[in-house]
């Protein structure tokens, strides 16, 4: 049970804090109104703890805001005034219940209990898995009637299983569930959790009761024996997390987005100030929490993509001297998740993985707008990159005989020479240039775009749009351009499945073998030889799993990277899918992201063994 505290007396909120967390509480706290509002909105919280007389919003105007809005988490409101003016006020403004200072810490947590049954859907009896009992009125476990010594994060770790019984718990779920705002956790808490809670429960003789998913995560392992139900969790606790937004939080994300937005903004401005400088801890400290916010609270949403990139961002500026331009990428990534670049961006909806080449890219902007290229170039050196501008078309000529460069950003109006823009474009899509170059204009009509994408354009970025963003696509481009070009042969019986990877990988400069029959795959896989092969599992006559071990009982295809495509999460399919010799299993439905992350991912890794084994020999 996750709780909210706003208190801004220190010693009180400590006092509190521990109490809770004692009786296995999960605990946000806030020391004004206008930070527990900031959670609230972030977070979904069982219960409000709220003191009466808090700085920017207090308690009364909290209680009125919060029920205002439709929000029912029941509060629980403390108050220095017996006067019973002051406990109606409290009761009409939308308190469940009133406690007055000074009060007994056992009280406290027998009104906190009250308020949790009545908020719950379901009463809260034992849970029972095999001879595992879990009483969650007094917290304690017990095995065959001899009880567990668990920690409070064992505890609840343990709860969050029993009641979700068939939900695979990846790392991040794990952290945002049983990980309070103000106690960000270390990157190997969960696996730290999972070992000492697995060691407990074995010494007790409960054997293994949670099994991990490789690649996917945790779950409750089903008894050999009976296989009781435990308690109907909530309908929102049962469902296994989706990769969108579900139809009923479309309105409240886009009453919210602005406030993500202004969370990553943040992150910028701090990774600004770090480039000053390094060692500016409170600009370090406010962009950790705003990542760790963003990492909660974008998954509640079910934009669990954007939530794991969060949380990437978080690790990096966790490190001690963090990649400043690696970061920005990151930043720039999980913006666009939230806000697809336009669709002629990048000829894709997402970027690429935040890695950044080794060797400085040269960069050409070409625009008469002498203000804004300033500013692009020193962003653009932030990154790593040789820039040099024009200003002209034949200055962008003159530049380009000299040092032909990686990349241009190009604006195509230039007021004095109508139409000059669009025959350099033109020019630099030629043969014998090959330069990839991004249209930069104010621009947006469809017509326009067109001409662009005919004269070989790779981008085509709308302004005004901020430096980071701009630098970012410019990353996406580069790293299309310069990926080595790959073989992948995707074999599924879904022809529109095989349409939609075909429009996710296309753009990535992979060349592309669709197969919908399988009982063609041996003649094709010949023919091809690809670099990876993505198989489906579940196909007719022959299955995935079936190619995937015909492929590695035979010398010349044993170590082609295989990726396995399902939408099955029992763990005997998983482990299946692994005996065979898949190196990954990818879960239906696609995330784009993870996707092409675990692709370029096997190919790096095949390289690399190739590069291996050729050095070997010599």
């Amino acid at each position: 049970m996750r709780i909210l505290l706003i208190e801004d007396d220190e010693t009180l909120a400590q006092l509190l804090t521990e109490t809770l967390i004692s009786n296995y509480y999960l605990v946000d706290h806030a020391t004004d109104g206008q930070t527990g509002w900031d959670l609230a909105e972030a977070f979904e919280y069982d219960l409000i703890l709220l003191d009466f007389l808090v700085p920017q919003i207090n308690g009364l105007e909290f209680c009125q805001q919060l029920r205002k809005k439709g929000d029912r988490t029941p509060i629980l409101l403390m108050t220095g005034d017996q006067s019973q003016t002051r406990k109606v006020a409290i009761l009409d403004a939308g308190a469940d219940d009133y406690l007055s200072k000074p009060f007994n810490l056992e009280e406290l947590l027998a009104r906190v209990r009250a308020l949790l049954r009545r908020g719950s859907d379901v009463t809260l009896p034992v849970i029972e898995w095999g001879n595992l009992h879990l009483d969650p009125s007094s917290c304690i476990v017990t095995f065959q009637g001899q009880p567990l010594r668990l920690t409070a994060k064992e505890y609840q770790m343990l709860e969050l299983f029993l009641r979700n019984r068939e939900r695979i718990f990846s790392q991040s779920a794990l952290l945002d569930s049983l990980w309070s705002f103000d106690d960000p956790p270390s990157e190997n808490a969960v696996r730290t959790q999972i070992k000492s809670l697995r060691q407990k429960l074995k010494r007790a003789g409960a054997g293994d009761v949670i099994e991990t998913l490789y690649g996917l995560g945790y779950r409750l392992k089903v008894p050999d024996t009976a296989n009781p139900k435990p308690t109907a969790p909530k309908e929102s606790e049962s469902k296994t997390p989706t990769n969108t937004i579900p139809s009923y939080m479309v309105k409240i994300w886009e009453r919210n987005r602005e406030k993500y937005d202004q969370r990553i903004d943040t992150i910028e401005q701090a990774i600004a100030a770090l480039q000053i400088n390094p060692n500016d801890g409170e600009w370090r400290d406010k962009s950790q929490r705003e990542a760790h916010t963003l990492a909660g609270s974008l998954g509640s949403f079910g934009l669990h993509a954007a939530s794991e990139q969060a949380r990437v961002i978080e690790q990096y500026l966790q490190e001690a001297s963090p990649n400043l331009p690696q970061l920005s990428l990151a930043v720039n990534h999980l913006r666009q998740l939230l806000h697809p670049v336009p669709q002629g961006a990048t000829e894709a909806s997402i970027s690429p993985p935040p890695v950044l080449s080794q060797e400085k890219a040269s960069l050409l902007i070409v625009d008469h707008d002498v203000a804004l290229t300033e500013i692009l170039s020193q962003e653009a050196q932030r990154w790593g990159m040789t820039v040099r501008t024009a200003y002209s078309v034949d200055q962008a000529r003159n530049a380009i005989a000299q040092a032909k460069p990686d990349i241009i950003l190009l604006d195509l109006h230039f007021p004095t020479e109508p139409g000059a823009g669009f025959e350099l474009l033109t020019e630099l899509a030629s043969p014998k240039n090959k330069i990839p170059v991004v249209v930069f204009s104010t621009r947006d009509d469809f017509d326009y775009r067109l001409k662009v994408a005919r004269l070989g354009g790779q981008g085509f970025l709308q302004k005004p749009l901020s430096p980071v963003h701009v630098l970012g696509s410019l990353q996406q481009v580069l790293h299309q351009s310069n990926a080595t070009v790959a073989k992948l042969m995707i074999v599924d019986d879904d022809p529109e499945l095989l349409d939609c990877l075909e429009v996710i990988l296309k753009p990535w400069g992979f060349t592309l073998i669709l197969l919908d029959d399988p009982k063609k795959f041996w003649e094709v896989l010949k023919e091809s030889r690809p670099d990876l092969l993505i198989l489906d599992v579940q196909m007719p006559q022959i299955s995935g799993i079936e190619l995937c071990q015909v492929l590695r009982n035979d010398p010349q295809w044993y170590t082609i990277p295989i990726l396995i495509l399902s939408a099955h999460r029992d763990s005997e399919t998983i482990q299946q899918v692994f005996m065979a010799g898949a190196d990954d299993y990818i879960q239906k439905p696609i995330v784009e992201p993870e996707l092409i992350a675990r692709i370029l991912n096997r190919l790096e890794r095949s390289q690399l063994q190739r590069r291996v084994a050729i050095s070997g020999k010599h």
